[in-house]
């Protein structure tokens, strides 16, 4: 799965440049350095991406330098990711809720958070209901937020912000999804991945192959099957999702699945 709404986003707009760079004449003021060294600090930090062990450290110097400065919210999340990129979730999640608790509109920490449940519930966890809960809060939540968040960056033209929009919509319904699919409700779960589908700014084969797979497990095999072929029909699609494809609509020719037509599905 593409990683466009936490990298890209940042790139776009929580970039440091972008956010310390001077307001125009009428617009609200924004975030600032108040002193000579936090800027150094901050450049610092912008100096430090891409490099997961110097961006932590690069952001602790800055909120344990600078208190009150105007960017904690901004370093604690590029802080959650940094771990996230050094595998490490449970850093992961302490500096996501730490960047809501500096920013509680921060719908990069809030969609990270509800990722991170749909992905690390497991069927037999004792607090699963609890964690597949904090999932479908946090992806409820950003999928609100997205209807009226405003642009975090006046340089991106409104069908950008749109499409961007769309895009962290739509994985947060991928993240509901994951969540029904581990409770074993596959045709809630297909209904979720159908919304991501629905949602996204342009065709995504990831949601497409979960979407006929959850269908498969659903019995529903002929409609799996019909999804299937489009995937592997499509050339731009990466060959790992072609892979599952083609491993869902086998199950579903398996479990006696038609093409779309009526006759039996041969097998691809």
């Amino acid at each position: 799965m593409k990683r466009i709404i936490i990298t890209g986003i940042l790139a776009l707009c929580a970039g440091l440049t972008c956010l310390m760079a001077q307001a125009p004449a009428g617009a609200p003021k924004g975030p600032a350095p108040k002193s000579k060294a936090e800027m150094e600090a901050l450049q610092a930090l912008q100096a430090a991406q891409g490099n997961p062990d110097a961006t932590i450290a690069a952001c602790e110097n800055l909120i344990t330098k600078f208190a009150d400065t105007d960017f904690k919210g901004i370093a604690l999340f590029m802080e959650a990711d940094a771990y996230e990129r050094k595998n490490d979730p449970e850093h992961m999640v302490i500096f996501a809720e730490r960047a809501l608790d500096a920013n509680p509109q921060n719908f990069q920490a809030v969609l990270m958070l509800a990722k991170y449940y749909s992905t690390h519930t497991r069927e037999n966890d004792l607090d699963r209901e609890e964690k597949l809960g904090k999932e479908e809060k946090y992806a409820h939540q950003v999928i609100d937020m997205m209807k009226d968040a405003p642009k975090p960056n006046p340089q991106l033209t409104d069908e950008q912000w749109s499409d961007v929009k769309k895009d962290i919509a739509a994985e947060a319904y991928n993240a509901i999804g994951l969540g029904n699919l581990t409770r074993k409700k596959y045709d809630v779960a297909a209904g979720n991945f159908k919304q991501a589908m629905d949602t996204n700014s342009r065709p995504e084969p990831a949601y497409m192959v979960r979407y006929a797979s959850a269908l498969q497990a659903g019995g529903k095999n002929d409609e799996a099957i019909a999804i299937c072929d489009k995937i592997l029909a499509d050339s731009t699609v990466h060959p790992q999702i072609k892979q599952v494809a083609q491993n869902v609509r086998a199950a579903a020719v398996k479990a006696g699945g038609k093409a779309p037509g009526g006759a039996p599905a041969p097998a691809k």
